[in-house]
């Protein structure tokens, strides 16, 4: 099961600002063909709207590609990738009825609620440090 998580968290980008992943990485996870959970979700369109899913641009890809160095994204594809959101994925759960799908997206949910905590940590201790840094620098002031 640790092996799963550390697979999920280094699917996870940081592209426009949030954190999603990727269709082909979702298919591997799902173990469905990335065309066939393209389609579902082009069957079921509306139910992910701009800020669940969106296609990658052609410099979002290159920029990608040349930070990940795995053969996962040179492979012959005739599109863009499409970036899911957190909710994206969730959604996903819903239209990919299956027992994997279910399992999957529970931990790639607790993944990204660890991250958040992380996120919400790391702020907390540099408010922290922000806030000691001021008290030294009038600290600082006085003595000189």
């Amino acid at each position: 099961m640790n092996a799963q998580i550390h697979k999920i968290e280094k699917m996870i980008y940081l592209i426009r600002e949030q954190k999603v992943m990727l269709d082909m990485d979702l298919a591997e996870l799902y173990q469905v063909e990335t065309k066939k959970l393209n389609q579902t979700v082009k069957r079921n369109i509306k139910r992910f709207p701009f800020d669940f899913m969106f296609q990658l641009s052609n410099q979002e890809f290159k920029n990608l590609k040349s930070q990940i160095v795995t053969s996962s994204l040179h492979g012959g594809r005739r599109k863009l990738p499409t970036a899911f959101t957190e909710n994206g994925i969730a959604m996903l759960s819903v239209i990919l009825n299956s027992d994997r799908a279910i399992f999957i997206n529970i931990a790639i949910m607790r993944i990204f609620t660890k991250l958040r905590s992380f996120l919400m940590l790391e702020k907390d201790i540099s408010t922290r440090m922000d806030k000691l840094e001021q008290g030294t620098n009038k600290m600082f002031k006085i003595v000189f």
